[in-house]
């Protein structure tokens, strides 16, 4: 990829896991497992690719109100994330920071949240932006709340100021958004940071993506003409 473009920011929305599931006969939480071990493997293409910010979307807000069983299961990815994964991501240079409200999760989730934030402060390879119990309108909504609460001049509030009081501020806008599993829309996904997104959506399964299927998203990525409005 070293003559072409290779976008600082790619968004990935997971989406399709309850599907495979369902079409191999498996239990949902069988999906998420191989949705989660799928994304191990798009993640190392992609920063091997040079992208050196990678979001995905795990979590919404609106997922709380599925089967109390998929939610546990979820959160027993979740915690094996926080408490093994992330030392081999440190390992392997990766930053984690996660975007989106404490309100809703278990103390201890929340303390690994601060762990593995800190453990992995000094990664410098890409830095990983885990959307966890996120929405997009909801993450627009608290940086609003922010600066209300540090009492700033409305007549002063300029996109760029806004976008300082958004979770995680370094993390910057989207290049392109992808999404799994043929549906086409956002769901609530990095409203603020996708105003000037590519899009791609893909007719495969989340778990089925494989880390050859970074490369044809970086080549759909050079063949579109990103004018930002001019």
């Amino acid at each position: 990829m070293t003559d072409k473009q290779v976008p600082q920011h790619i968004g990935y929305i997971l989406d399709g896991n309850r599907r495979w599931a369902k079409q191999h006969g498996l239990p949902t939480y069988e999906g998420h497992l191989a949705g989660y071990n799928a994304l191990k493997d798009v993640v190392e293409a992609t920063a091997d690719a040079g992208v050196k910010y990678i979001s995905f979307y795990t979590w919404s807000t609106e997922n709380w109100s599925r089967a109390e069983t998929e939610v546990r299961g979820i959160m027993r990815l979740i915690r094996r994330l926080f408490k093994v994964d992330i030392k081999q991501l440190v390992r392997d240079d990766f930053k984690l920071v996660v975007l989106g409200g404490r309100d809703k999760l278990p103390d201890d989730i929340n303390k690994m949240i601060d762990e593995a934030e800190e453990a992995s402060k000094d990664g410098s390879r890409a830095t990983l932006a885990m959307c966890f119990n996120y929405g997009g309108q909801q993450e627009i909504v608290r940086a609003a709340q922010r600066i209300a609460a540090d009492g700033v001049d409305p007549d002063t509030v300029t996109a760029e100021v806004f976008e300082k009081y958004l979770d995680h501020p370094d993390i910057p806008p989207c290049d392109i958004v992808v999404r799994t599993s043929g549906e086409q829309r956002l769901s609530n996904f990095m409203l603020w940071r996708s105003a000037y997104s590519e899009f791609l959506f893909l007719d495969k399964l989340w778990p089925d993506m494989r880390p050859e299927d970074v490369d044809a998203i970086l080549e759909e990525y050079n063949r579109r003409s990103r004018r930002f409005g001019g």
